[in-house]
């Protein structure tokens, strides 16, 4: 991970602005402005294991740019904007790269990342190395804050803001529906050894302590390296202790190779509840064998959510509507995380004093702002002022006679009953 500071201007004046050649995508505006070009950063995994996630990302910053006409006002002056899109094919490596690119060549206003920590934590060290507003979304704020060496009361990062659920608000859903169901209690983790998988692991913060007050046995698999091709260790060790629910937070291809050899070996637990692998109807819906059907997953966005966009004032059920209509795809959760992470740093640079970072760091920091994903503003969750949490419900992939394809739906809303139920909870098809 690339972390070391840079003078910008220095490095200009000594002719390094190109140093980095990494092809972008141009999003801009056309009508002349009074104003100077803003330019923002925006970089998320467009391609490799992760794109699925990013797969909705061209829509909503083509959504975005055209319902600001291009142009961004401030104050008096109107301002061209130019979105500049990176990709870090799935490698944090080359998020960090991306990141100085963006800060020493394109010298951006602001720069927006999501998503999972892969590309959200190289990204906001390199802004905050190097002075420059960063937000961020996408990944559990535990994964951020901590796995970029965070300590509770003492870290006040300046220039890089999160978003998004945490730990706690994911072990609450998760117990939620567990609960609701009838099993033996017994809960076998696969938690790899990245960002996530430690922060879920984690025997203070993580699931661990959280299953043990519920009554829950918990049968952790042990750290593995992501892209694994066998998980017969693992299933031997489910099936021995009598696992009846299944959890982790996986990477896709993972997660399928997990269920194909589960059916192969004979192991058919009663719930398969996983963060991050199942997020997406074309991820589901890859999975081979229909063995995506029936998954359970956390729900932090779609249609059943009661918010509106800050900047053209449409539903997320609108926004759900415009997606299929134009891609011809069924929505996917992400395009929330990514709108909103765009309306937090629109926002942000409309009301800034100045086009400076210190300006517009210092507008990020004030934000308070309602968006397509509820209510952002950093500091809601004490000890934490970079961090804004965001609401979070729990549902599953089913397929029925009216839509055969894999489609999620919210079966439950306890810990926020403004999200709309649409399904009941089947157990796990094998």
């Amino acid at each position: 991970m690339l972390t070391q500071k840079f003078s910008r201007r220095s490095v200009l004046r000594a002719g390094a602005a190109a140093a980095i050649a990494a092809p972008a995508i141009l999003r801009s505006g056309s009508a002349q402005a009074a104003g100077r070009l803003i330019k923002i950063g925006f970089v998320s995994p467009r391609s490799g294991a992760l794109a699925q996630i990013s797969e909705g990302d061209g829509f909503v910053l083509n959504k975005v740019l055209e319902a600001l006409g291009g142009k961004i006002v401030i104050g008096d002056t109107t301002h061209d904007v130019q979105i500049i899109e990176k990709d870090t094919q799935s490698d944090a490596n080359r998020a960090a790269e991306l990141a100085a690119e963006l800060i020493l060549r394109d010298e951006v206003d602001i720069i927006l990342a999501g998503l999972t920590p892969d590309t959200v934590n190289p990204v906001s060290d390199q802004a905050e190395a190097n002075g420059v507003p960063c937000v961020t979304t996408g990944a559990p704020w535990e994964s951020w804050y901590f796995g970029r060496g965070g300590e509770p009361g003492k870290t006040d990062f300046k220039w890089t803001n999160h978003f998004f659920w945490g730990s706690a608000d994911l072990q609450a859903v998760y117990l939620e529906l567990w609960q609701s169901q009838s099993t033996n209690k017994v809960v076998g983790a696969l938690w790899p050894n990245d960002p996530d998988g430690i922060a879920f692991s984690d025997p203070a913060f993580g699931f661990p302590p959280v299953l043990a007050a519920q009554g829950f046995s918990l049968i952790d698999a042990g750290r593995f390296q992501n892209l694994k091709d066998d998980f017969s260790a693992e299933i031997a060790k489910f099936k021995s202790a009598g696992v009846e629910i299944v959890t982790g937070v996986m990477l896709s291809p993972d997660l399928a190779t997990f269920l194909v050899q589960s059916k192969q070996q004979g192991f058919h637990p009663k719930i398969v509840t996983v963060a991050k692998a199942a997020l997406t109807p074309t991820t589901v819906e890859s999975f081979p064998d229909g063995l995506g059907e029936n998954l359970s997953s956390e729900v932090y966005w779609g249609p059943q959510f009661p918010f509106h966009s800050s900047i053209s004032g449409e539903s997320a059920a609108d926004l759900v509507a415009a997606y299929e209509a134009q891609t011809g795809s069924p929505w996917q959760q992400p395009i929330g995380f990514s709108y909103a992470l765009l309306e937090v740093g629109i926002d942000a640079l409309r009301r800034a004093t100045a086009l400076t970072p210190e300006a517009i760091g210092e507008a990020v920091r004030s934000t308070d702002l309602d968006t397509m994903l509820g209510h952002v503003k950093w500091g809601d969750l004490q000890g934490f002022p970079n961090v804004a949490r965001t609401p979070l419900a729990i549902g599953q992939w089913q397929r029925d006679a009216e839509r055969p394809a894999e489609h999620l739906v919210v079966t439950h809303n306890g810990h926020f009953p403004s999200v709309a139920i649409d399904g009941q909870f089947k157990p796990k098809v094998w």
